[in-house]
């Protein structure tokens, strides 16, 4: 496929996808709402996940910060959405700055199990704090007009998948890329890696505090539990590892893929959508760690072998 076929396919389905209000029904239009913001996490993940190659456990803090803070805004100080929008982003970027540094300093297993915790003290220190409602969470004015936040879902989604694109071509991008393949390396190099990796931290927190906002509004109702929810950032991986880490369009592919998945299964054969995730995980470690992304790049050229070399590679 040609680059300027390529594109028009891109925009083509864009277009489709920002028509959908127009011709979805109510039942498909929310599932998009919740797809979309997927989508961002797993983007989000992306940043610092795929191309700078630290496997974050604590986007989820982001998204209950950027939930919070519009929580906060409308309901406790009676402010509009936008700026409880830019407070919640505000927030995000302040513990991305703080924990950043300290907690990027470690690394491999060491910073995931870090980054784990990041959204259960987040979620202890919330539910005592008066401003937040502690444990009984918020309840923020209902707006229904879910049109409005699918289109506000698609466009972050768009932006930030256009800043994943500027990734691949930018002298910061390629600084994470080189920190993801051989940080040493990078330092010999001249990269300032404590400042490219706190940055990509930061990066992802905006997008994942954002679309944190825009699910509080349209949910209507905030508690600890579920704003610092850790399944959902075990969710945003597993769809930015199936759909293809470190690629632009691939954990928007996986995302799109198993949020398709799952509600049919959900929906369908329910005793079985709670294994499906789990299984996703085997499934994408074993047979494509790369994602499907580097299955659509070398499955032509190696075939059934391509699997059959990531099992040997993992000894199974």
């Amino acid at each position: 496929m040609t680059p300027l076929l390529r594109i028009l396919l891109i925009l083509v389905l864009l277009a489709a996808l920002a028509l959908l209000p127009l011709y979805g029904s109510d039942t498909i239009i929310q599932f998009g709402i919740s797809t979309l913001l997927l989508a961002v996490l797993a983007q989000g993940w992306n940043i610092i996940g795929g191309y700078a190659g630290y496997p974050s456990f604590g986007n989820s803090t982001f998204y209950g910060l950027g939930a919070y803070g519009v929580g906060i805004a409308m309901v406790q100080w009676q402010l509009p959405f936008s700026v409880g929008l830019v407070f919640g982003v505000v927030l995000a970027v302040m513990f991305a700055i703080c924990l950043g540094f300290p907690v990027l300093r470690l690394k491999g297993h060491y910073f995931a199990i870090a980054t784990l915790a990041l959204a259960q003290v987040m979620a202890a220190i919330v539910s005592n704090v008066a401003l937040a409602g502690q444990n009984i969470g918020l309840v923020l004015p209902p707006l229904n007009n879910d049109p409005l936040f699918y289109e506000l879902s698609l466009i972050l989604l768009v932006a930030a998948t256009l800043t994943v694109w500027w990734l691949t071509r930018s002298r910061f991008g390629f600084g994470l890329i080189a920190i993801r393949e051989n940080e040493e390396g990078a330092v010999v190099m001249g990269v300032d890696t404590t400042r490219y990796k706190v940055l990509a931290f930061t990066l992802a927190g905006v997008f994942s505090a954002l679309a944190g906002g825009i699910h509080a509004y349209w949910i209507t109702f905030l508690d600890p539990e579920s704003a610092f929810d850790i399944t959902l950032n075990v969710k945003m991986i597993i769809m930015a590892v199936f759909g293809g880490p470190g690629t632009v369009l691939g954990p928007i592919v996986g995302s799109f893929i198993l949020s398709a998945l799952s509600e049919f299964l959900s929906s369908e054969v329910t005793s079985i959508a709670g294994l499906f995730f789990g299984a996703v995980i085997v499934i994408a470690v074993v047979l494509m760690p790369q994602g499907l992304a580097d299955v659509a790049r070398r499955y032509r050229r190696m075939g059934w072998r391509y699997f059959i070399e990531n099992i040997r590679m993992h000894r199974l």
